[in-house]
């Protein structure tokens, strides 16, 4: 069985047993955490797609870590203008564990 959800923005497909890395969600390592936003929900042979989405459905996982991805460098020119600007970004994340997928 598999599902599809959506969080911060973006959708992922998702087993139980995954662990996958999200944008930031609040709450502490080993939180558990319900996914509400099910856009499709697939398993026994039958699909249940959700107009947007899938009603009574709900993905359940635990926080596996909170962390920050490695530094992405951001470094812009303008030839001739002697204009350099060099910055750092690192963006915070969410692992998560599914524990659960309920359709």
């Amino acid at each position: 069985m598999y599902a599809i959800v959506r969080t911060g923005g973006k959708q992922y497909q998702v087993t139980s047993g995954d662990q996958l890395r999200v944008e930031k969600l609040n709450g502490n390592v080993g939180d558990t955490i319900e996914l509400n936003d099910v856009l499709l929900v697939a398993g026994d042979g039958n699909v249940t797609i959700g107009q947007p989405l899938v009603q009574n459905a709900k993905v359940i996982a635990t926080i596996a870590e909170q962390g920050r991805a490695k530094k992405v460098i951001i470094f812009k020119k303008k030839r001739r203008k002697g204009y350099r600007l060099k910055n750092g970004h690192r963006q915070s994340y969410t692992a998560l564990k599914i524990q659960e997928i309920s359709a």
